[in-house]
């Protein structure tokens, strides 16, 4: 998979994506991470990329000029007009992160990493020109339902959740199903798994939180591990992952299991 990251600083990038599951992916050739200068799209020697918006307010919002033309030089085509717009082609999505957006989920995450290419175009100061996200963006993200200064960091977690998801990208393929968030569907395969496989069974439609987990110590400052972890059980483990995964849910997002992404 192909990641482009739009964004005026571009320099940004030079940490997050270059450590751990997002570095090794990159080392294997699962993904490709291009990083585009907004600034080498405008036309004046300031290299201004914002303006201040109609019928006034506070800030500047993003010149919708640059924006279109990124795009248009890293899908090798132009977009369109208000009369005749041209679709990406198919496996590709244009993506404005913005705090407007809709909310990006594991189940998103995973219809992502069905695709070829993410375009990620990083908004900054009080927004990006609406023309952006009605004509160019094929979706407007959002991480979470609070503020941040720019678009960057959550394109990072996009990268990030994505990457996770892509095969070969994990040392165990399971982690990525067994974790937070994942779906747990009815499934014939996982139903027919030997017991003894550590993965949480199915629960129909749900979205449940990761189950707890415990290492060595077993007994640390008088919190022992549980007794059933111990037990050698694998049927009996199961259960408890289950039920557990269940109460915490119930405890620390209630609402989850009627969450859709």
């Amino acid at each position: 998979m192909r990641f482009d990251l739009i964004t005026i600083f571009p320099e940004f990038f030079a940490g997050p994506l270059d450590h751990g599951i997002v570095r090794r992916a990159k080392e294997a050739g699962i993904v490709q991470i291009h990083v585009q200068d907004l600034r080498e799209f405008t036309k004046d020697r300031h290299r201004t990329v914002d303006d201040r918006p109609f019928g006034g307010g506070e800030g500047m919002v993003l010149k919708p000029e640059p924006l279109f033309e990124a795009v248009e030089k890293l899908l090798g085509h132009g977009v369109g007009s208000a009369n005749a717009k041209i679709a990406p082609e198919a496996g590709t999505a244009i993506l404005l992160m913005s705090a407007a957006g809709k909310l990006f989920t594991q189940q998103t995450a995973r219809r992502y990493a069905k695709l070829d290419r993410l375009i990620l175009i990083c908004g900054r100061y009080e927004g990006v020109d609406e023309r952006v996200a009605e004509h160019l963006a094929t979706e407007e993200i959002c991480v979470g339902d609070y503020v941040l200064s720019g678009g960057e960091l959550p394109a990072a977690i996009v990268v990030d959740a994505v990457t996770r998801l892509l095969p070969g990208a994990l040392g165990n393929e399971a982690s990525s199903q067994n974790e937070s968030f994942s779906s747990l569907e009815s499934d014939s395969r996982k139903a027919e798994l030997r017991v003894s496989e550590p993965y949480l069974p199915p629960l129909g439609q749900h979205l449940l939180l990761d189950f707890p987990h415990y290492t060595r110590p077993a007994d640390y400052r008088g919190w022992k591990v549980p007794e059933v972890l111990i037990s050698g059980h694998h049927a009996e483990v199961a259960k408890w992952r289950r039920e557990k995964a269940l109460e915490k849910t119930a405890r620390n997002r209630p609402g989850l299991a009627g969450e859709n992404g």
